[in-house]
């Protein structure tokens, strides 16, 4: 009988202890219509770091290295497709317009996403990190 109930105190225990683990796992959504950082430095002579936001609807604003432009994404479960739908823009120098190139690149190649608290991982060909804005 003391075994009986040192083993029903155990797996209440650890049914207490579960609960949040497992409220932290199912609380890791995507963060539609939150600002994502790139995780990188601004360039030299700029205060800008590219940016993506998503809306649950799909719908997707693209801010790179120098151009703007909007687009759609689908996500899905931990699957994600970035597709821009406006060409970039010609007003960058040729070294920005380059990086914003490979950027966008790298994203329309992003096949899964992963989150874990304020860091969204974009993988793909080129792994890409993101963190939400926190202010």
């Amino acid at each position: 009988m003391l075994q009986l109930r040192w083993y029903s105190a155990c797996c209440f225990l650890l049914g207490l202890l579960a609960v949040p683990i497992l409220t932290a796992t199912a609380s890791e959504t995507f963060p539609f219509g939150s600002a994502l950082f790139l995780d990188s430095r601004p360039l030299p002579g700029s205060k800008r770091i590219p940016m993506i936001e998503i809306q649950e609807n799909g719908t997707a604003a693209f801010n790179l290295w120098c151009a703007s432009l909007s687009g759609s994404a689908s996500v899905a479960a931990d699957t994600i497709t970035i597709t821009p739908t406006k060409a970039l823009s010609v007003q960058c120098s040729p070294d920005r317009l380059t990086l914003d190139t490979d950027l966008l690149k790298a994203l329309m190649q992003v096949t899964n996403w992963q989150r874990r608290g304020d860091v969204i991982d974009l993988i793909g060909a080129t792994n890409l990190r993101f963190r939400m804005a926190t202010n």
